[in-house]
């Protein structure tokens, strides 16, 4: 099924007025449509809260099958929120049909962990999906196509996306860091009192789960760093770090379900970094393919500190890592190499 709002000489869409209000138009797919995450981040996608109020969107909402029927009333609250920068919504469940041509690639969608299910089950269910949809991108979208991988272990699935779409340069992939690197980034000003803005430049090592490391050492509140001003190293060193590390069970636990309009926001967050860029003197965290930097072997999807620009990142380089980093590092690498080697054997 296709909902399309037809476009004519007299439409908003710039490219058919004379002062050409609306410059650009990207193909963007959403997988995990029917999802929560997915609800939430929509509004701000087609309200131009990530790419910018001249980019038009043509959308693209894939999920599995069973669930394509829902997509449809979906659609129509898309059409009824009347967003000028909405061109066309097309729904499916498909991925070599919603892949075609296109420019940017939002995967929410995944296999969740139930109770009892091991991480190579895990692993098995998503491996499944993210060869298809890789196959997919890799045979039907633009080699320039930008990906976010959302879905759960989000660095393993992005990993196993890449291998599976060699037309598209590594650079392309990435997965999302920055709920975390927003958590760190807030417990920061609720321990110290500032406003949020005052923090800059934590950093999200590693990979998106309990093993990933939460580091302060290079941030700064106020300008000042945040070891400085905080000056309270035992929390810093652990409080802190388990706080950020177990904040989506804490959210679970208190709510009776996972972390969603937060999530959402990350990914608006992301997207919108990675094609504005950062402010100058600012990075974000993001899971890139890693080059080999800081040590962390080439290949793993790994949390590294950027600087973006025109949809281009640059790792950010000559950072001190201590003792006590190093030892965490270890860990997350472990952790990731052993996901790799737990998807490898389902094959």
């Amino acid at each position: 099924d296709v909902y399309k709002r037809q476009v004519s000489t007299q439409s908003t869409w710039g490219y058919y007025k004379p002062n050409n209000m609306y410059s650009t138009t990207l193909k963007v797919c959403v997988s995990g449509a029917g999802g929560q995450i997915a609800y939430s981040f929509l509004p701000m996608l087609c309200s131009g809260q990530v790419f910018g109020d001249k980019t038009c969107i043509e959308l693209r909402l894939l999920d599995i099958p069973q669930v394509v029927e829902n997509l449809k009333g979906l659609a129509l609250e898309l059409q009824d929120c009347a967003f000028p920068l909405l061109k066309d919504v097309q729904i499916g469940g498909d991925p070599n049909e919603m892949f075609k041509d296109l420019d940017v690639a939002i995967l929410i969608g995944g296999f969740p962990r139930l109770k009892g299910m091991e991480r190579r089950d895990l692993l098995d269910k998503n491996g499944k999906i993210f060869i298809t949809q890789g196959q997919a991108l890799n045979n039907h979208a633009k080699s320039t196509c930008k990906i976010l991988v959302v879905a759960n272990p989000a660095n393993t699935n992005c990993w196993i996306l890449q291998q599976n779409a060699p037309k598209i340069p590594k650079q392309n992939f990435t997965c999302l860091m920055r709920l975390d690197h927003n958590r760190a980034t807030a417990q920061v000003a609720l321990k110290s009192g500032v406003p949020i803005q005052e923090v800059r430049n934590v950093i999200i090592w590693g990979n998106h789960s309990t093993t990933q490391y939460p580091d302060v050492n290079h941030g700064t509140i106020s300008g000042q760093p945040i070891r400085t001003v905080i000056n309270d190293d035992t929390y810093l060193n652990s409080d802190f770090i388990e706080r950020v590390q177990k904040r989506g069970a804490e959210i679970l636990n208190t709510r009776g379900n996972s972390s969603v309009f937060s999530a959402a926001k990350a990914v608006a967050d992301h997207l919108k970094d990675w094609c504005f860029g950062t402010p100058e003197g600012s990075w974000v965290s993001m899971g890139i393919v890693s080059d080999g930097s800081y040590g962390v072997p080439e290949g793993l999807v790994f949390s590294y500190p950027v600087t973006c620009k025109d949809f281009e990142y640059q790792i950010v380089q000559g950072i001190k890592i201590d003792e006590f980093s190093q030892q965490r590092f270890n860990t997350t690498i472990k952790e990731l190499q052993d996901e790799q080697t737990d998807f490898r054997s389902t094959l």
